[in-house]
């Protein structure tokens, strides 16, 4: 993950019904990303789309502790 997409952790993404997701755009803050989920939903009132919080790998993975061997 670059260091912009770090910066930027809420996303709006579209899912799809074979469990695929596109990224429509990522946002600093949430409610910024609110206020262009407003607008999507004005100009594509059909299309599902959804806010998220875009975990990153590297933060789960020094969350995960090894087990003693």
């Amino acid at each position: 993950m670059t260091y912009l997409q770090r910066l930027h952790p809420w996303c709006i993404i579209r899912p799809f019904p074979d469990m695929r997701t596109l990224i429509v755009g990522r946002f600093r803050r949430r409610v910024d990303a609110e206020g262009h989920l407003r607008i999507l939903k004005q100009m594509m009132p059909s299309v599902p789309f959804e806010i998220v919080f875009d975990v990153m790998p590297d933060e789960l993975e020094t969350c995960v502790q090894k087990s003693p061997e």
